[in-house]
This record gives C-alpha cells, structure tokens and sequence, in this order.
C-alpha cells in the first residue's frame, strides 16, 4: 500500500483558510478513490471528503460549499483546500487510499501520522 504523508496544518482564526496536503510515496494514478479524514478531540476518525480517479468528489454535509478536495495524479498528490474555517472543524486530518467493493469502499489500513488543524480565535 502507499504511504501517505500529510501536511498543511495549523493554527487559524475562524473564517480563515487552509490547504492540506497528501503526498503518497508511490503512484495514486490507479487507487480508485482518496479521502480526506478528520479525527477531532475525543471523537472517531471519520470521512471528510473523497474523490475518485475520474474526479467525483463527495463531502459531508457541513464542509459542503467550504471544502475542496482535489488531486494530481501525475505529482501523487492530494489536497483539500479549507475555507471559511470554523471551530468544529478542528482536529487531525487523514489521508488515505481506498478501492471500490461491491457497495462500498474499502479504505487502506496505513494511516500515516495526519497533519493538525485547530481552528480558534
């Protein structure tokens, strides 16, 4: 599996922005989807945005509209561009690889250390 390593991180008052990226240490041209992860204080990792090879993207419903996730295969790369940050929106952030199963997707197991995004004033 490829690793994937996260950066873009930090401190930043509510209405700012941020630009997240994910390096993977080998090809992302033929992973079907990446995805973006959040893991706030005391809560579960849980998906924030997605896109597949073909450039669908999906989000939750509270980042939808202030979110945008975007990659570059020929460079492995993968970012999600923050904006209009609010306190909830704080927490670690993931990225990682996941292929197509019957009905649903099977996300990689390699989590790589996550980049950390706090948003406060």
């Amino acid at each position: 599996q490829v690793q994937m390593v996260e950066s873009g991180g930090g401190l930043v008052q509510p209405g700012g922005s941020l630009r997240l990226s994910c390096a993977a240490t080998g090809s992302i041209e033929n992973i079907n989807h990446m995805g973006w992860f959040r893991r706030a204080p005391g809560k579960q990792r849980f998906l924030v945005a997605r896109i597949t090879n073909s450039g669908e993207t999906s989000y939750i419903g509270s980042v939808q509209g202030r979110f945008i996730i975007s990659r570059d295969n020929a460079k492995n790369m993968v970012y999600l561009q923050m904006n209009s940050l609010k306190p909830e929106d704080t927490g670690l952030y993931y990225c990682i690889g996941g292929e197509s199963r019957d009905n649903y997707i099977s996300w990689y197991s390699n989590w790589g250390q996550g980049t950390e995004v706090t948003v406060s004033s």
